[in-house]
């Protein structure tokens, strides 16, 4: 009899090498996946500079590789909590957070979620109804989304100096497998989602590249996906 837990860690590994929880491998081989147009690319130059906004002493990216409760914005947060405990000022301190895999929907606004399902696509539940979500609870989190009320979301993180990113490849992935369930573009889905990008959350050509890049800026690497 095969070890349980053996194939359990084979799954996971399984479905990070497909890219996708949502699009897996009928996803990568959409010809519309890495075929971005010309106005939706990215510049690598400018997601270069991004990265040089990483300032302080105390700097840390976290893995958001899947929704995992919110822990990818829990930890950002508490970083700077317990680095101000121990008297450095948010001004000496960068926590980075790469939503990437299927953790990109909380980089996206609520009618994105509310259109495409996101909560039963990525399953991720709304904290005030136990049901799929239809907003993204972590951006801008009402009372009862996060398990403390002190917790702070994205957008008051990024007012802190906090940097969030978003992995463009698992944007087009996630898009050709809702779009196949759906019954609709990749392309059009994939529109949607890059405009549907919150404010002050930059899109990067890839999860990987950026967790790379952040490590070169001296971000030590913690891995927050469930």
């Amino acid at each position: 009899m095969k070890d349980q837990n053996s194939n359990s860690r084979r799954n996971f590994i399984g479905k990070i090498a497909l890219g996708s929880t949502i699009g897996g491998l009928a996803g990568l081989a959409n010809p519309a996946v890495g075929n971005t147009t010309k106005d939706s690319e990215i510049s690598l130059h400018e997601a270069d500079e991004w990265f040089k906004n990483i300032k302080g002493t105390h700097r840390v990216v976290y893995d958001g590789s899947t929704p995992h409760d919110g822990f990818a914005i829990i930890w950002n947060w508490v970083f700077y909590l317990t680095n101000n405990q121990t008297d450095s000022p948010d001004s000496d301190i960068t926590a980075m957070t790469v939503l990437r895999h299927s953790g990109v929907g909380f980089a996206l606004e609520d009618w994105v979620w509310a259109k495409y399902k996101l909560g039963e696509a990525l399953d991720v539940k709304d904290p005030a109804t136990g049901n799929p979500s239809l907003r993204n609870p972590y951006y801008d989190p009402k009372p009862g989304d996060f398990p403390m009320p002190q917790i702070q979301g994205i957008k008051d993180l990024i007012g802190r100096g906090a940097m969030f990113c978003v992995c463009d490849l698992a944007l087009q992935v996630n898009s050709a497998g809702i779009a196949a369930k759906m019954n609709m573009k990749t392309e059009d889905v994939y529109a949607d989602m890059v405009k549907g990008v919150l404010p002050g959350v930059n899109r990067v050509p890839s999860g990987v590249w950026a967790l790379g890049r952040a490590q070169e800026h001296g971000c030590a690497y913690i891995f927050a996906g469930g």
